[in-house]
């Protein structure tokens, strides 16, 4: 999935993003419903997303928190990547203050990320299950909680071709052999035997073998030592 310039952007978006339209306020509503399409449909668009965010920027006065913490959520999905920080320097400083609720929020936000980003997938399904707040900052997120399994399946399959099940379901946030088994294999194509989950060989996680060779012939070792002996005397 390109998140930079996903093929479903509609071209009235693209005109905004790459013409003088994105230095305009009355744009701001066209990419806020744009970003909740994104929302429903699963896909997500970085670019169009920071564009509204420069608008945010430009014209603090239609800033909404709502909007915010959606763009960081959706950016969240993109890891690992620079998405997620990408967008946090867009929001600025001054919409933090020390007691608000969208400091908070994105406080939450950050935790998560860094969990996803650092691979500490089992910690981030506790963090997500710890609080409540974290089921209504993702709730306007179709299928968040899939997108972000997806993705961890995504990334497994690049770094291993064996995996203990148990451990699988704790990366995957699902409870109980069976669900993490039926995951595996409906949804990955994945085998499962004696407890552990077989991988399929792909372009990523085959081992590839390296030869290193270095071309040293005689002549090369006796300049060494000619010149070794003229040092010594």
């Amino acid at each position: 999935m390109n998140a930079e310039d996903p093929q479903e952007r509609p071209d009235y978006v693209t005109a905004i993003i790459n013409g003088l339209e994105r230095y305009n306020p009355e744009a701001v509503g066209t990419l806020e419903s744009y970003l909740q399409l994104q929302c429903e449909q699963r896909f997500v668009d970085c670019n169009a997303n920071r564009t509204l965010l420069k608008l945010y920027q430009l014209n603090p006065d239609r800033m909404k928190d709502e909007v915010i913490t959606n763009i960081l959520v959706k950016s969240m999905t993109q890891f690992p990547s620079a998405q997620f920080n990408l967008a946090m320097h867009l929001i600025n400083p001054s919409s933090f203050s020390a007691a608000s609720e969208l400091s908070e929020a994105v406080s939450k936000l950050r935790a998560l990320n860094a969990q996803l980003e650092g691979a500490q997938y089992a910690r981030f399904w506790a963090t997500l299950d710890s609080d409540d707040l974290y089921a209504d900052l993702t709730t306007d997120i179709d299928g968040f909680e899939e997108i972000v399994r997806l993705r961890i399946a995504q990334l497994v399959s690049q770094a291993f071709r064996e995996i203990q099940l148990s451990v699988l379901e704790g990366w995957l946030g699902l409870r109980g052999e069976d669900a993490v088994r039926s995951f595996a294999v409906e949804t990955c194509g994945w085998r499962v035997e004696e407890g552990q989950v077989l991988i399929p060989r792909n372009p990523d996680n085959e081992a590839k073998k390296t030869e290193i060779r270095e071309d040293v012939n005689v002549e090369m070792f006796t300049r060494v030592i000619r010149r070794s002996w003229e040092e010594a005397a």
